[in-house]
C-alpha cells in the first residue's frame, strides 16, 4: 500500500475520532448534570439581582403586604395622607400596621374606661383619644425628622456650592452630599441621585424630594435650582445666598422659641394642674369626688371643664406658635 494513502487514512480516522470526542465533550459541558447545576446557580444569581434592581427602582408604595388589603386601603379616604406621613417620617411601616396599632390602642382605652365604669360617651372619647396616640407619635417623629433635615440643609448647600465651584457638576454635588451627610438629609439626597441615574429628570427628582420633605427652605432650594436650569445663572452664588438665609431664619426661630418658652411652660402647668388637683382631692375625700362621676350634674361639669381646657390649649398654642 502506498505510504501517502496510508497516512491519509490515518489522518481521516484521527479527525473522525477528534470530532467525536469534541461532540461528546460539548454535550457533557452543556447538557450534563454539572452544567445544569452551574446554569441553575447562574439563573438564581441573575434572578436575584434582577429582583433587587426592581425593588430599588420601583417607587410604588404599598399600604399592606397583603394584595387584597392593599387594594381595599387604596380605596379608603385618608389612607394616602397617612402613607405620606409615614414616608415623611422616614419609617418603613405600612398603613395597615399603623391602623392595626391604632385599633389596638383604641380597644385598650375603651376596656380601661369600661373598667373604670365611665359612661358610654366618655368610653368612646377615651377610645378615640387612645386610638389617636400612634398617629400623634408619628407626627412627632415626622416633625423631629423635618427639624433635623432643616438643620443639616445649610451645611449641605455650602458643600454643594464648594463642590460646584471646584468644577463638579450638579449631580456629582448631590452624590457628594449623599455620601458625606448623615440621615435624614443624606438618604434623601441619595434617593434623588439614584432617581436621576435611573432616568428620572432632575426636575421630577427634586419635586419628589420636596414632596417627601415638606420644608419651606427645601422648596426655596428646589425652585432656585429649577429656575437656574431653565434661565441660567450662577448657581454656586445662589446656593450660598440660600444657605445664609436659612441660617438667619433658624437663628430667628431659636430666639422666638426662647422668648415663648414661658408661655409654653404656662400652658403645660395650666393643663396638668386640674388633673393633679383632682387626684389629690380624690385621695383626700373619695366620696366627695365620686359625685363628679356618678351624678349627672357632675359629669356635665367635667365635660364643660374638659371643653374649656381644650379651647385654652388651642388658644395658647396659637399665641406661642410663630410661623416663619
Amino acid at each position: 500500500m502506498n505510504t501517502t494513502l496510508l497516512l491519509l487514512l490515518l489522518l481521516i480516522v484521527g479527525a473522525i475520532l477528534l470530532l467525536g470526542w469534541g461532540i461528546y465533550v460539548g454535550w457533557t459541558t452543556h447538557r450534563g448534570p454539572e452544567a445544569e447545576r452551574v446554569a441553575r446557580r447562574l439563573r438564581g444569581v441573575i434572578g436575584a439581582q434582577a429582583r433587587q434592581a426592581d425593588v430599588s427602582i420601583v417607587k410604588q408604595r404599598y399600604y399592606s403586604a397583603n394584595v387584597e388589603l392593599d387594594k381595599l386601603l387604596h380605596r379608603l379616604p385618608g389612607t394616602a395622607r397617612l402613607d405620606r406621613m409615614l414616608m415623611q417620617a422616614g419609617t418603613s411601616q405600612h398603613v395597615a400596621s399603623l391602623l392595626a396599632i391604632c385599633a389596638g390602642t383604641g380597644v385598650v382605652g375603651m376596656l380601661l374606661a369600661a373598667w373604670l365604669r365611665l359612661p358610654a360617651l366618655a368610653l368612646l372619647a377615651v377610645g378615640g383619644a387612645c386610638a389617636a396616640v400612634p398617629v400623634l407619635r408619628l407626627g412627632s417623629v415626622r416633625q423631629a425628622r423635618l427639624k433635623r433635615f432643616e438643620t443639616q440643609l445649610p451645611d449641605a448647600l455650602d458643600m454643594m456650592s464648594r463642590a460646584m465651584r471646584a468644577g463638579h457638576a450638579f449631580p456629582t454635588a448631590l452624590k457628594l452630599v449623599a455620601d458625606e451627610m448623615s440621615t435624614p438629609l443624606g438618604e434623601e439626597f441619595k434617593a434623588v441621585f439614584d432617581e436621576v441615574n435611573f432616568g428620572v429628570s432632575m426636575g421630577d427628582g427634586l419635586g419628589n424630594l420636596a414632596q417627601r420633605v415638606p420644608s419651606m427652605d427645601l422648596q426655596y432650594f428646589v425652585v432656585a435650582v429649577l429656575i437656574q436650569r431653565e434661565s441660567g445663572g450662577n448657581l454656586t452664588e445662589l446656593l450660598t445666598s440660600i444657605s445664609a438665609i436659612i441660617r438667619e431664619r433658624l437663628k430667628l426661630v431659636g430666639q422666638v422659641r426662647t422668648l415663648s418658652a414661658e408661655g409654653r411652660m404656662s400652658a403645660w402647668i395650666l393643663c396638668l394642674l386640674p388633673f393633679g388637683a383632682g387626684a389629690m382631692m380624690y385621695y383626700a375625700a373619695p366620696d366627695t369626688m365620686n359625685l363628679m362621676f356618678t351624678d349627672p350634674g357632675g359629669r356635665k361639669l367635667l365635660y364643660i371643664a374638659l371643653a374649656m381646657m381644650l379651647l385654652g390649649v388651642l388658644a395658647i398654642r396659637k399665641i406661642v406658635r410663630v410661623r416663619m
